[in-house]
């Protein structure tokens, strides 16, 4: 299959427009304040099994836990309908060594917006998972097994959520629900909008933000997109250094997926969390540096009236050229290119 051209398999839509139609099932069951706080409450509790888990850990290893640990994580990542916790790896890494080259699966740039969204999920040829390049994952039969039978824990976990709305509907009639309405809230809709935004990584991370680090694809930092995914915004971050439990490398980039794994970590539940280099954080503060020196030099240019200013108010003249549009101020500066890592050179196993 991975031999295959790439081309849309309509047996491979059949799940997405199943998934999106069911959306469309609030016409006939309306909607309750219980529902519609499920679906959002689970769209984030499963973004950080997207992020948290399958990216974090299953695809970078960047902390430890115990063999029965990473089994549970697994099932978390399950209820994301993201398919395997093997196969999502599998397709990561493989993204990282290959980022916006010919051989990425979805590079915006060099298969366009729509098929980095949701149209190469749909190709044959990315169906399949390729178990040599994770080894380290493959050597465990339960997650082989998860991988495998990814449609499991999706239905178990699409059937628990009616049946606590029937629960509901029957002991606290007064909250207005029921089992339909939860599966079309807290299913559904929650699991479309959690695809959808999972995708805009691979659509448009690329493409939108700025660029700290000179990395040798084109990752973006987001502060939208980080909080429409819990971190994964601050991507041109994690390109620069992959191995990290944090991609928001500075206090003021909000990663809640890093917020949240330190909290387990107190729990003794995960382990190990792994730093951002010293070296790497005083390269990104390098660039930031060049980066507003070249922008106030280019505002003095633009607006000479500026340099005058300075030798009579210099706060102000640097508070008027701070504040001055300057098209293409966020260009990263150019020093040695970065290398991709492979994903497997780092990796710990679980004990």
């Amino acid at each position: 299959m991975r031999n295959e051209p790439d081309k849309v398999d309509l047996v491979r839509c059949i799940p997405f427009i199943f998934l999106h139609l069911g959306c469309l099932g609030v016409i006939w069951v309306g909607a309750s304040p219980v529902a519609v706080g499920s679906a959002i409450a689970l769209y984030f509790l499963r973004m950080f099994a997207v992020t948290g888990i399958y990216h974090r850990y299953f695809s970078h290893k960047t902390y430890s836990t115990s063999r029965l640990g990473q089994f549970l994580l697994a099932l978390w990542g399950g209820t994301t309908v993201q398919r395997g916790p093997l196969w999502w790896a599998y397709h990561h890494r493989h993204h990282h060594q290959h980022s916006d080259e010919p051989e990425d699966a979805h590079s915006p740039h060099v298969h366009g917006f729509w098929w980095s969204h949701i149209g190469w999920i749909t190709s044959r040829r990315n169906f399949p998972t390729d178990y040599t390049k994770v080894k380290d994952l493959a050597k465990f039969p339960e997650l082989v097994f998860l991988n495998r039978f990814d449609v499991v824990v999706p239905i178990v976990f699409a059937t628990a959520v009616f049946f606590v709305g029937r629960a509901l509907e029957h002991f606290a009639p007064q909250l207005g629900t029921s089992g339909p309405q939860m599966l079309v809230w807290a299913f559904f809709v929650s699991t479309t909008a959690l695809f959808h935004g999972t995708s805009c990584i691979n659509s448009m991370a690329h493409l939108m933000g700025r660029r700290r680090f000179a990395t040798s694809d084109d990752s973006r930092n987001s502060f939208i997109l980080a909080i429409i995914t819990l971190g994964e915004g601050w991507h041109n971050n994690h390109h620069r250094y992959q191995s990290a439990t944090r991609n928001g490398f500075y206090w003021w980039e909000i990663d809640p997926t890093y917020y949240g794994l330190k909290l387990l970590s107190w729990t003794g539940f995960i382990r190990d969390l792994k730093p951002v280099p010293q070296s790497v954080l005083d390269e990104g503060a390098r660039a930031e540096h060049a980066a507003s020196v070249a922008a106030a030099q280019k505002a003095s240019v633009v607006h000479p009236e500026y340099s005058a200013l300075k030798k009579v108010m210099p706060a102000a003249a640097a508070i008027a050229i701070a504040t001055v549009p300057v098209a293409n101020h966020h260009a990263a500066p150019q020093p040695r290119p970065a290398v991709h890592r492979d994903a497997t050179e780092t990796t710990q196993e679980p004990q």
